[in-house]
């Protein structure tokens, strides 16, 4: 502890440079959780204060043998179909149907992430009148931005590249704020793109 002696206090440069690495491994624990984990703990935020009534969607498997020796656990198993996207649900009185990726590129968002199943589902929920989009982490910039799933649609099926541009999200996308409750404001982002 450093008590008052009527001195200015002046850091040493190995307290600065100390300092600064717990500032890095902080950051770098933030990193560290999943999108995924953020946006179900974003989720349980929103349902618990009644804001929104989002859910992961489960992936369909199909239990092909179980080992009851070790309390039921499946020891073999196959997807049963092509899962659509990641999450859906309600806000506001609006479907809302959502697909969550990362990206390790700082310039770009490459297409081959995206299933072209789920580009058809996500398509269907639009012309039904839903809400849907993409939540994109650009992992190397610590940002997560919302794009409206149309500009993902029309860059996968008319794009000249084979990905969509960091200033695609920065212009046409929503930055979301990033906290600890909830983890992901991504609701905000939903409020400022769709409900103005």
């Amino acid at each position: 502890m450093r008590y008052p002696n009527g001195k200015k206090y002046v850091a040493n440069k190995e307290e600065v440079s100390s300092k600064k690495e717990h500032r890095t491994l902080l950051s770098a624990a933030n990193r560290g959780m999943s999108l995924e984990e953020d946006i179900n703990l974003s989720n349980e935020y929103y349902r618990d204060n009644q804001i929104a009534l989002i859910h992961k969607r489960p992936t369909p498997i199909n239990i092909v043998k179980v080992d009851y020796s070790k309390g039921a656990r499946i020891t073999d198993a196959y997807f049963e179909k092509q899962s659509t996207t990641d999450y859906n649900g309600v806000y506001k009185g609006k479907y809302i149907d959502f697909e969550a990726k990362n990206t390790k590129s700082n310039s770009a968002f490459p297409l081959s992430n995206i299933s072209e199943h789920q580009i058809v589902h996500l398509k269907n929920v639009l012309y039904h009148g839903g809400i849907a989009f993409f939540i994109i982490s650009f992992q190397m910039k610590d940002e997560i931005y919302l794009l409206d799933a149309s500009f993902v649609i029309d860059f996968y099926e008319h794009g000249s590249r084979k990905s969509i541009p960091y200033e695609v999200f920065k212009k046409e996308g929503v930055l979301i704020r990033q906290d600890y409750s909830p983890r992901l404001h991504y609701i905000e982002a939903v409020d400022a793109l769709y409900f103005k």
